[in-house]
């Protein structure tokens, strides 16, 4: 499985990688331009990666972890978003039903929704997925001048992520973002500061799946109940006022039969032929 390992001392913020992000996504460069500022972590619709300081001096890319047990796969009620066996999470905007309970299950909050768009989709990154096939690194790997990015085979990267937390003595924290966290993602990080500001829970944090799974199981059930329930009282509103009409229409005949024969007396009073 691929992954990306990340080191965060050798990153500058210079945002080279989510320049060549936005080429190879097609999305808009100055659309991106606008959310950098807008967006509080820098993502948007049309900026799938963003870079954040995370300490002072310190940088760190920020973009789908592309989990080893997605809990935005879980969520997805239409299959709209899988886990492939080569590593990267992906999204088929042709089975989206714009529920947009990928988004909420997200513990990274990653997910963008085009809120623009009149047909609107969601947008995350795909760990360049197209290029992967062709036997590329994802762009934005080639495109680091630090060598701050390294890809590969995710067991190779811990090997490496731990080599290099061994040799570099103080220089990195004794732990790996991304090994272990809600059961292991495909992007890992090493890094002198902490990263819990992006998101990051204690290392020993359960898969949400499977916290979610057990509820998503029961929704088509929860779902049906309901659309029953509601399927009962509108036959019962429609009883009551077929019931009703029928009622005025019965009492309206039995006053025209009335004012009928009360008509008839007054032409003919009684005991002269008619």
């Amino acid at each position: 499985m691929k992954a990306i390992l990340v080191d965060v001392t050798r990153c500058t913020g210079c945002e080279r990688c989510v320049d060549a992000c936005i080429e190879v996504t097609g999305c808009d460069p100055l659309k991106a331009q606008v959310d950098r500022a807008r967006a509080k972590d820098g993502l948007s619709e049309n900026r799938l990666l963003s870079v954040p300081q995370v300490a002072p001096g310190r940088f760190a890319r920020l973009t789908c972890m592309h989990c080893l047990e997605p809990s935005c796969v879980s969520a997805c009620l239409v299959g709209g978003i899988t886990k492939t066996p080569e590593g990267p999470v992906v999204y088929d905007p042709a089975k989206c039903i714009g529920c947009r309970y990928c988004m909420l299950a997200c513990p990274f909050h990653i997910p963008r929704y085009e809120w623009d768009e009149v047909i609107p989709f969601v947008k995350k990154c795909d760990m360049c997925a197209g290029r992967q096939a062709d036997g590329l690194a994802p762009a934005c790997v080639e495109a680091c001048p630090n060598e701050a990015l390294r890809f590969g085979e995710r067991e190779s990267l811990l090997g490496q992520a731990h080599e290099l937390i061994a040799g570099g003595r103080a220089r990195y924290l004794p732990r790996v973002w991304g090994e272990h966290e809600f059961g292991g993602t495909s992007v890992m990080y090493v890094s002198d500061v902490d990263l819990g500001g992006m998101g990051w829970p204690d290392p020993e944090t359960v898969p949400i799946p499977s916290l979610t799974e057990p509820l998503i199981a029961k929704t088509p059930v929860i779902g049906l109940s309901v659309a029953s329930g509601l399927l009962a009282i509108h036959w019962v509103i429609r009883r009551r006022m077929r019931l009703a009409s029928e009622a005025a229409a019965s009492d309206g005949r039995d006053d025209a039969a009335l004012a009928g024969a009360g008509s008839e007396s007054e032409i003919y009073p009684e005991g002269e032929d008619r």
